[in-house]
């Protein structure tokens, strides 16, 4: 005679003799309502949790960061004209002359405004007769192409901080409104100024909405801002890697040089400003570079400029 143990739950050898199951059970209806109390309670805390790491929002604290070679290595405008001259918006003869200033730039890391200024003719030159959607499409497969890898993470990880305080973050920047939107959105930020093209039905017309967002009028968009939001510059920070970006720095509480050229390193250290840099081994390296840069621009490095603007408000 065999004696079997059986585990609970599974179910045992039909009984040759009987043609049926021996030691049948009844089985158990699910507790459906308990399971329903369970996946509420889940869920409730999952809520809890989570609004326990939800940050107040700061209503008079922001930050505002200029683009190039702040948020990004080099410049946005000739990433994106390059990437419009894949695409023939223009001819490699429009751009040979500004491939120089593009390699200056982003070696020597300081702003030319003749180079500012022959970006501007450039770009309204090529853009005039396009659409704003054809340029914002455009632009959307760039920054994917030539932007996304150049983002300086030690930069980006600043912004974040200031939106994990509750903070919003704008970029500031002479670069396309259109390409610094972009930016702003991929980087989850809360927005963008910048330059502003005439356009009338969509269509550009080849002529700017007054100067660039550059220098002087960076300070005056960020404090048209601040009134429209009642931000309290005094509590708001600004980063910028250019001197010539000093006006905007000087009307904040908390300024911070980032990427420094000389004169704003130097200006920086007197004042007692926060200084970061994330060039890793860039003086070191910076004729090797320029070699290179050079080189590759002779070889049909794109530095023409778009220079964008639209109203704002």
């Amino acid at each position: 005679m065999c004696t079997c143990l059986y585990v609970d739950g599974v179910t045992p050898p039909r009984d040759r003799a009987a043609g049926r199951r021996s030691n049948d059970r009844p089985s158990r209806p699910p507790n459906l309502q308990r399971r329903s109390q369970l996946a509420g309670e889940a869920a409730a805390a999952v809520a809890e949790v989570e609004s326990a790491l939800t940050v107040d929002p700061d209503p008079v604290a922001a930050a505002f960061f200029d683009v190039d070679n702040t948020v990004m290595q080099g410049a946005s405008i000739f990433h994106l004209a390059r990437g419009l001259h894949r695409r023939e918006f223009f001819t490699t003869r429009d751009i040979l002359g500004a491939a120089w200033k593009q390699a200056y730039f982003r070696i020597v890391g300081v702003e030319d405004p003749e180079h500012v200024a022959d970006a501007r003719a450039s770009a309204l030159a090529f853009i005039a007769g396009h659409t704003v959607s054809e340029l914002e499409s455009l632009g959307e497969e760039i920054f994917d192409e030539s932007m996304a890898h150049r983002i300086w993470p030690g930069t980006r990880a600043l912004a974040q901080l200031h939106l994990d305080q509750g903070q919003r973050v704008w970029l500031v920047t002479a670069a396309p409104i259109e390409i610094a939107t972009i930016i702003a959105r991929r980087l989850g930020l809360t927005g963008a100024l910048g330059t502003v093209a005439e356009h009338v039905d969509g269509v550009y017309t080849g002529e700017l909405v007054g100067e660039m967002l550059h220098g002087s009028a960076k300070a005056v968009a960020v404090q048209q801002l601040a009134e429209r939001f009642g931000l309290d510059l005094a509590r708001c920070s600004a980063y910028s890697d250019s001197y010539n970006d000093l006006p905007m720095l000087s009307i904040v509480g908390d300024p911070c040089a980032i990427n420094p050229d000389t004169r704003l390193r130097e200006h920086a250290r007197r004042e007692g400003w926060r200084i970061r840099d994330y060039r890793t081994g860039r003086k070191a390296a910076r004729a090797t570079m320029l070699t290179a840069a050079l080189a590759g621009a002779a070889a049909g490095t794109v530095a023409a400029g778009t220079a964008i603007r639209r109203r704002l408000g």
